[in-house]
């Protein structure tokens, strides 16, 4: 009987001791979401201490594991900014397309859109590179533009919108001065005429009209030369580029070097003052 009393105590004994023991790991085992919020929050500091990199890391890491649709949407959001923060575009520009779809009712999801083209936006600055970043910069602009209007984010469009087309028009100068340099006239006038055409309002529109006159007086379309002038004299009559313009006519005409800042000067300039 002692014997069973014994082994009854033991059983109990081990019993609880089992059941303590399964509670206190129970206790002290974080969830998920708890883990996930912690790598959120070293996300947080990585990032304010500038390692970008990390935190993009741990912020899709965090996403994984944060059930809650506001804590998921946010580290998503994050993500993307941690890896244009660094300069990593394309995975900027992937995580966004992503958050966008699977969060399409998120509160920041304008601001996502805005981020986007800035990635595209970014990588604008030299209008001799690829034209595809300046054309889908144009179009994400556009769309905050359309669907976001009373926004900071549309006032800025805006404001880049006019940027980019300016880029648009350098692009069309540079090949339409290299056309000119090699002869190539009837291709430097197309190129010359999408300039006066469709960015009339950018500050290249002086000079296309300019060598418009010189090429078509040079080809030997004089009616050509004079109705480009006529625009050019209408428009920029006290412009260096008109008085050129005018002296195509005359036999003694020599062209001479007009003193202007390069193209890019103007948009850094521009650029940098948006940051200021």
């Amino acid at each position: 009987m002692f014997k069973n009393l014994l082994i009854l105590l033991l059983s109990t004994f081990l019993l609880f001791s089992c059941s303590k023991k399964d509670k206190q790991e129970v206790i002290s085992k974080p969830s998920d979401e708890e883990i996930g919020k912690s790598m959120y929050a070293e996300a947080v500091e990585a990032l304010k201490e500038g390692d970008a990199f990390y935190a993009a890391k741990k912020f899709k890491e965090a996403e994984g594991l944060l059930p809650q649709y506001v804590w998921s949407s946010k580290a998503s959001l994050m993500a993307s900014y941690a890896d244009y923060s660094r300069n990593s575009y394309s995975n900027a520009i992937f995580g966004l397309e992503r958050y966008i779809n699977n969060y399409p009712a998120d509160e920041n999801i304008p601001y996502a859109h805005y981020l986007m083209a800035m990635c595209y936006y970014e990588q604008i600055l030299d209008e001799k590179k690829d034209l595809k970043p300046l054309l889908k910069a144009k179009e994400k602009f556009e769309f905050i533009m359309k669907n976001y209007p009373d926004t900071d984010y549309g006032t800025d469009a805006r404001f880049k919108i006019d940027l980019i087309i300016d880029q648009l028009a350098a692009k069309e100068m540079s090949i339409a001065r290299f056309y000119m340099k090699t002869e190539k006239w009837i291709s430097a006038l197309n190129r010359l005429k999408i300039v006066v055409d469709k960015y009339e309002t950018t500050v290249f529109v002086e000079e296309a009209l300019h060598r418009l006159v010189e090429i078509y007086y040079r080809l030997g379309l004089e009616e050509e030369a004079k109705h480009a002038a006529s625009i050019l004299g209408y428009n920029y009559q006290s412009g260096e580029w008109y008085e050129r313009s005018y002296k195509v006519f005359y036999a003694k005409y020599k062209p001479k070097k007009i003193k202007k800042e390069k193209e890019m000067g103007l948009i850094r300039r521009k650029i940098k003052s948006l940051f200021e």
